[in-house]
Formats: C-alpha cells, sequence, structure tokens
C-alpha cells in the first residue's frame, strides 16, 4: 500500500448503524410504485445494483426523480443475478469475466448513488450456481479477490481526490465498501471470514476495522441444520467477528427473526420473501399480482418481521442460537 497522502482519510468506517437491529424491504426496481411505498411506509430498503443496469447501454443510471433518494437504502452488488447469467451466458465483459459491469463501473455508481452503504461484489455459492466443492472453492477466493480489487481501486481514487480537496470531502464521496463472506457449509465461512480480514488488515490504517460484514447466500437454506443451517453458521462466525464489527444477513428468512432480533452482533438483515409470496398468493387465489397487491404482501411482511424482532426475548436468548 501506497504511504498515506496528507488528505487521505484515515480510520474510515464502511457503515453507520443503529443500536437495534434494522430489518430492510428488498425493492426489485430503481423507482415506481413499490418504491415509493417503501418511502411512504418509511421502511429501510436493500436494492440491487442489477436494478440500475442497462444491458442494452451497458451503463448505470440513477433515476433522476426516484423515491428512493428518500429512502434509508443500502446497495447490494447483484452477485446472485451476475452469477446466474456468467452460468446461463458464459463470459461477461466485466469483474472476472463474471459480472457486466467493471470494478471502476461499480464502484463508480455505488458511491454516488446515495445509499447508507454498499456492499463489494462477491460470488454466491448456493447449491444451484455452485455444484462442486471445487465450484465453492473458487467462488470463496474470487469474492476476496474482488474485495482486494475494489480497494486497491478506491484507495487510487481517494488518493487523487485528496490532492486537490479535503480529507472529509474524500470519505464523503468515496466511502468504503461492506466487505462480504461467503458460503454453504460452516468450514466455508470460517476460510471466507479468514480471507476477508487478511485482505481488510492490509488496508489499515487506512481503513477502520470494519463496522458491518454481510453474510451472503443465507435465503436459500434451512435454519438448524448442523452443518449448512443458518444458526450453525452464525454460531461459528460471530466466534471470528473483529471487535466493533457487526453482520447484515442478505435474504435471511422471517422465522429466523425470532432468534436472531436480539443478538447485537447483528445490525441488519433484509429480504424479498413478502414479493415471493405474493405471487405465490396471486396465483393460488387467481387474482392480479398487481403493484397494490405486493405492497399489501410487503406491509403484511414487514409488519410480522418487525413483531419478531422487537419480541419479548427473555426467554428465548441462548448463547448457541442452535442449543
Amino acid at each position: 500500500m501506497k504511504e498515506l497522502a496528507e488528505n487521505l482519510p484515515f480510520g474510515q468506517v464502511n457503515a453507520h448503524l443503529h443500536d437495534e437491529m434494522v430489518m430492510r424491504v428488498g425493492i426489485p426496481h430503481k423507482s415506481g410504485h413499490m418504491a415509493a411505498h417503501a418511502f411512504n411506509q418509511a421502511y429501510p430498503v436493500m436494492v440491487s445494483a442489477n436494478a440500475f443496469w442497462s444491458q442494452s447501454k451497458q451503463a448505470f443510471a440513477f433515476p433522476e426523480a426516484t423515491d428512493l433518494s428518500e429512502t434509508d437504502f443500502a446497495m447490494d452488488s447483484a452477485g446472485f443475478v451476475a452469477m446466474k447469467l456468467w452460468k446461463a451466458k458464459g463470459r461477461q465483459r466485466g469483474m472476472g469475466g463474471i459480472f457486466p459491469w467493471t470494478y471502476a463501473e461499480y464502484i463508480e455508481f455505488a458511491t454516488g448513488s446515495g445509499a447508507s452503504w454498499w456492499s463489494q461484489s462477491d460470488c454466491c455459492v448456493e447449491p444451484e450456481i455452485a455444484t462442486s466443492e471445487a465450484e465453492v472453492d473458487f467462488r470463496i477466493r474470487a469474492t476476496g479477490t474482488f474485495l482486494e480489487g475494489t480497494l486497491r481501486i478506491l484507495y487510487e481514487w481517494q488518493n487523487e481526490l485528496a490532492k486537490t480537496t479535503t480529507s472529509n470531502v474524500v470519505a464523503n464521496m468515496l466511502p468504503p465498501p461492506v466487505p462480504v463472506i461467503q458460503g454453504w457449509e460452516v468450514e466455508h465461512y470460517e476460510r471466507s471470514m479468514e480471507m476477508m480480514m487478511q485482505v481488510w488488515e492490509r488496508w489499515q490504517p487506512w481503513l477502520a476495522t470494519p463496522a458491518l460484514i454481510g453474510v451472503g447466500s443465507v435465503c436459500r437454506r434451512t435454519l438448524r441444520h448442523p452443518r449448512h443451517g443458518l444458526y450453525a453458521i452464525l454460531d461459528r462466525v460471530k466466534t471470528m467477528i473483529p471487535k466493533g464489527s457487526r453482520l447484515h444477513l442478505f435474504g435471511v428468512k422471517g422465522e429466523a427473526l425470532t432468534e436472531l432480533g436480539d443478538q447485537r452482533w447483528i445490525a441488519s438483515a433484509d429480504s424479498m420473501a413478502y414479493d415471493f409470496g405474493a405471487r405465490l398468493k396471486a396465483h393460488r387465489s387467481g387474482v392480479s399480482n398487481s403493484m397494490a397487491h405486493r405492497c399489501t404482501e410487503m406491509d403484511r411482511w414487514m409488519k410480522a418481521a418487525m413483531q419478531r424482532i422487537s419480541a419479548n426475548n427473555e426467554e428465548r436468548y441462548s448463547p448457541s442460537l442452535v442449543a
């Protein structure tokens, strides 16, 4: 790493977190009725970078007017979508031949989007995507490599910007990403966490210890399996979390929130389960899966999620989630 420039920010924090757990509702669009509804309900939001990518123009574009701008929204790197496209269409033009966009395109868009925080590009390992242990290992290593590449570019950009402006401006214009750990079984996440921290620590003291770390490939799994259940994974990961760091869970199941809502080392989670549920309900009932129907399901899901998070936890807390 280069010697720190005079106006380069020092000890940068990658996310500013609430004390209580935050539940983010996933929005599949960059604007429109669902974004407006989330704004009107004051829901924290998770939105995918893929929603802003134009395949025809091969470029990101943030709408001139969208209610997302008025919400507390976080930016997901769209790793699952990218991996599906890569599997279906082969090599892409961008990062690692996997993403349709380059490092520079994603970093420029994510840091300029106004997101409360943005996640590094990562490679998911759900069984329908990674069908062997070798593929899982490749994606874990690729996720670590993407973090290193992202931090290298961000550092260079900050160094250049620091020549003409103050450290506060640099830090506000180019905030560091939320690193992501990946895996399917407990041992995968152990390796991914170790690799992630090896990369991150190389960039200290330019960066502070990550305030927030993302946990990927969470939604497509059971809760209590001893090797790949969510609780077993979190029981192991929590022993490896650096002091001062907390976790974000990408795509958590609603039923898990009863156990997770009082775990102080979990800062936030997101889910689009309501939208999948809306499609199923509409199909079974023979009604249109209209925007109004989808927004009603969003409200129902978020109400239930918040009740689970805030439920009295005196009897349910256990040092081990799988106990």
